[in-house]
């Protein structure tokens, strides 16, 4: 406050107007989270309401879930999704950290045309190549039963190499004198990775344990194309878009928000559990 009494007015006003506008902006973020959670309280059926705060609360909807298993198992897509969105993070991450260290610390033949081409491969959609996969899939037989968890991982960790571009930025930050000194050592290139990059790659690290994790949460079309009839494989993002369909929407538009709210809880745990390694990590990169 002392820093900010002493600054000149012209300079006051520009910081006064950028924390109004940045207030602005998260109150209208801050709105539809606002609404879901509320909703998923909602003590009335069906999705039209007239007003923006229910006008009675019920627990129901979360009931629901955990209870009515005639139209949706929640708790078993939750699993599903659990299960493949773990599996993902671990495997995603490991590829990601490997290709994008090779890629930034290496100099090899092919290795540019190697980004480029991965490069344009990512810059598809992935659902364009759903029908492709599919049947590729089907080859292996892993179109039914509980292989259908195995493929979806395999098809969701399989392409994350194309995703280094992120992780490979950060690596170029590190210093390559870094790894020269230590290599003069006599240390191997594994040993440089282990015990001076990754250290000073926490932030990146973490970002992709997140954005691996948050995946099969979020992605619906590839899911549903290898599920097909197979409820019982459904993740939570097929399970909540069949509660808005006609025959369901009246009675699941409450619970379909009260999902919304629970899978959010795995993602903001992963989130706090490793935001101090995220904080240690950028730190520790100032401070070097």
């Amino acid at each position: 406050m002392k820093n900010f009494m002493k600054k000149p007015l012209r300079k006051k006003v520009v910081i006064v107007l950028a924390h109004l506008f940045l207030a602005v902006l998260a109150i209208f973020w801050l709105i539809p989270i606002l609404w879901v959670v509320l909703t998923s309280f909602k003590g009335t059926l069906g999705s039209y309401s007239a007003t923006f705060f229910p006008t009675s609360y019920s627990l129901q909807n979360y009931k629901l879930l955990f209870t009515d298993f005639s139209a949706f198992n929640f708790p078993q897509m939750l699993l599903n999704t659990l299960i493949i969105a773990v599996a993902n993070c671990l495997i995603s991450t490991f590829i990601v950290i490997s290709v994008a260290y090779s890629l930034s610390r290496m100099r090899f033949k092919g290795r540019k045309k190697l980004m480029n081409a991965a490069m344009i491969v990512h810059l598809f959609p992935g659902f364009m190549s759903m029908i492709a996969v599919y049947y590729i899939i089907k080859l292996f037989g892993w179109t039914g039963g509980s292989m259908l968890r195995v493929a979806m991982i395999c098809i969701y960790a399989g392409g994350a190499g194309c995703g280094y571009h992120i992780a490979k930025g950060f690596f170029d930050t590190i210093s390559y004198s870094l790894d020269e000194a230590a290599r003069i050592d006599g240390a191997t290139r594994f040993q440089v990775l282990r015990h001076i990059i990754m250290p000073l790659s926490k932030p990146i690290i973490v970002y992709t344990l997140l954005t691996s994790f948050a995946g099969p949460f979020k992605d619906f079309m590839l899911a549903k194309v290898l599920c097909g009839a197979y409820s019982d494989y459904y993740t939570v993002a097929v399970g909540m878009y069949k509660m808005l369909e006609q025959e369901y929407i009246t009675k699941w538009y409450g619970s379909f928000a009260a999902a919304a709210v629970i899978i959010s809880i795995p993602i903001a745990i992963l989130f706090f559990c490793t935001q101090k390694y995220y904080a240690e990590g950028v730190s520790g990169a100032v401070k070097g």
